[in-house]
């Protein structure tokens, strides 16, 4: 096939983006650069056959015409997005702008090359989004793909209006979609803000852990791998119309989570351990979620997809990534390390 991928520099996008060039499809690769994204996730790839790289922006209608026809890809695979959550709550309009008036302006820009090629059954628009637009779990329960959405925060309120977009714009229009809705990512090329990455970072720097709240919140945690081979699968065989979880049934407090990275570290770092000692409890954020739990069995059942890595296992790639790799995180910790969603 031939893809776009929109955000195809960020995390998961460039992800997707090595999966795809690795399976042999063709790439156009649409990201718009901003501070979350770096070319160097993808630079593995980049003189690879069959890629292209166009910067631009998801709410530039004029660019997105012009780089549709011109590469006229057989799918679009929707992943530029505003993501981090602790952002949206002191800076909501970024997520607002980009989060559901790009996926508006993408959906027409889609719509329309569609339809300038005569309606094609075998186009795909596949659009990414999370598990958060669900809202919060008690302890038990899982999300299915019937869940009610009851977004809670600025970010999952803007992906909850992109995903109701994207379902409208297959009933009114006909346009062929499909949807997916994630657990939480983690892995190589993590940007340096997120949790996993602040504790591996701050723990090799002798910096304090923060951890929200008592740790108690739970999160299912997806290797970045593993997401993207199921994109590329739902891509391929999802049925038109249709959602999809796609989770890593492994399930986490986050202070089991810091107390494994902790101990992992002990065991590649000993100088430093134990790195458990500075764990350090903060204020937590507002409208912070309890609990996020996948049910996958739909994909599973329906497109024989399940998760391959666990999250011992996980984490101790991710950690090794970042020890050998201090080239690329190490200009980016200005930006990262500074705490936020605390503007509330």
């Amino acid at each position: 096939m031939k893809i776009l991928v929109t955000g195809g520099a960020g995390f998961i996008g460039s992800a997707v983006v090595r999966q795809a060039i690795r399976d042999g499809h063709e790439v156009i690769n649409l990201d718009c650069l901003t501070y979350a994204a770096n070319l160097a996730n993808v630079a593995s790839v980049s003189n690879a056959p069959g890629y292209s790289f166009e910067q631009a922006s998801i709410t530039d209608r004029t660019a997105l015409d012009r780089i549709l026809a011109h590469h006229a890809p057989d799918a679009v695979m929707h992943l530029a997005a505003e993501s981090h959550v602790d952002r949206s709550i002191d800076g909501p309009a970024a997520f607002i702008e980009t989060n559901i008036t790009g996926t508006y302006t993408l959906l027409e820009a889609a719509r329309a090359f569609w339809e300038a090629k005569g309606r094609p059954d075998a186009f795909r628009f596949h659009h990414i989004s999370t598990d958060e637009v669900f809202g919060s779990l008690g302890p038990t329960g899982m999300f299915t793909e019937a869940t009610p959405y009851d977004p809670r925060s600025p970010y999952s309120a803007s992906k909850a209006a992109s995903d109701h977009l994207v379902r409208a714009w297959h009933e009114t229009y006909g346009l062929p979609i499909v949807l997916t809705n994630c657990s939480n990512n983690y892995g190589p090329f993590h940007f340096p803000e997120k949790l996993i990455p602040v504790v591996i970072l701050n723990a090799l720097h002798g910096r304090p852990i923060p951890v929200y709240g008592k740790g108690e919140n739970v999160r299912d945690w997806l290797y970045v791998e593993d997401h993207a081979d199921a994109l590329l699968t739902v891509l391929q065989r999802g049925k038109t119309g249709r959602s999809y979880n796609i989770g890593g049934e492994n399930e986490a407090r986050n202070i089991d989570l810091v107390t494994t990275i902790c101990r992992l570290l002990d065991e590649r770092r000993p100088e430093g351990a134990p790195h458990a000692d500075l764990i350090e409890f903060v204020t937590d954020r507002p409208g912070h979620d309890l609990r996020y739990a996948i049910d996958p069995a739909r994909i599973r059942t329906e497109l024989g997809w399940c998760p391959t890595v666990t999250l011992e296992e996980g984490l101790a790639r991710t950690i090794d990534w970042y020890l050998q790799n201090e080239d690329w995180w190490r200009p980016q910790l200005t930006t990262a390390m500074e705490r936020r969603g605390t503007g509330a």
